[in-house]
């Protein structure tokens, strides 16, 4: 299988996108892995998907929540300066214990945070990846106060990850739909920014062309 691979014209950029919404517009004009929601389908879907192709670039887009000390507002796009697994590590008498503090890389060198190396759009913000998502204000405050997070989502930590075992550069780009916070489905917009960051991300790939 490997031979046939390397024969193959790698892809420049392909797009991973929880939901079909998130990727609707950006279909027409590059790969898109739809993987599902949650860090294990997202690793799993990626996975499967190098094994069959050649890829430059990869960049995670979609919606997400903003926590309250970030100073983004709804509708804004921002991409992650990096990404980090939130809830990834152990519960003590003195609080969460992140990898580090377990002594257990995810990858030789690095824990908890994931480096990123594509920048879709000027404003960056520290990314956390959660398995819950977070619904109340005092939670939304322990987790920003503890990542130095900015913008909550459920599988960019993951894509991040498979992207730095296979040596490939990943990128993260978001719309705000919705505070992190007590959770108020009625202030969600959640189309709106997946709109605004699939044609933030589509803006950026015709500037780089």
């Amino acid at each position: 299988m490997e031979p046939e691979l390397r024969e193959r014209r790698p892809l420049n950029l392909i797009a991973c996108v929880a939901t079909e919404m998130e990727g609707a517009i950006l279909r027409p004009h590059i790969p898109v892995i739809a993987t599902g929601v949650g860090a294990v389908n997202a690793a799993y879907a990626l996975t499967r998907f190098l094994d069959r192709e050649q890829v430059n670039g990869i960049v995670v887009c979609g919606i997400g929540g903003a926590y309250p000390g970030s100073g983004l507002a709804v509708g804004s796009v921002v991409c992650a300066e990096s990404e980090c697994y939130g809830d990834l590590g152990a519960s003590s008498p003195d609080g969460f214990l992140d990898m580090q503090a377990l002594g257990f890389p995810v990858i030789p060198g690095v824990y908890n945070v994931l480096p990123m190396q594509l920048f879709p759009v000027a404003r960056r913000a520290r990314f956390v990846t959660m398995n819950t998502c977070t619904g109340t204000d005092d939670a939304a405050q322990a987790i920003e106060a503890r990542t130095g997070g900015g913008v909550e989502s459920m599988e960019g930590a993951a894509i991040a990850h498979v992207a730095a075992l296979a040596g490939i550069p990943v990128g993260e780009i978001r719309g705000i739909s919705n505070l992190v916070g007590n959770r108020d489905r009625s202030a969600w917009r959640l189309k709106e920014a997946a709109a605004a960051a699939q044609e933030a991300l589509l803006a950026w790939i015709t500037r780089r062309a």
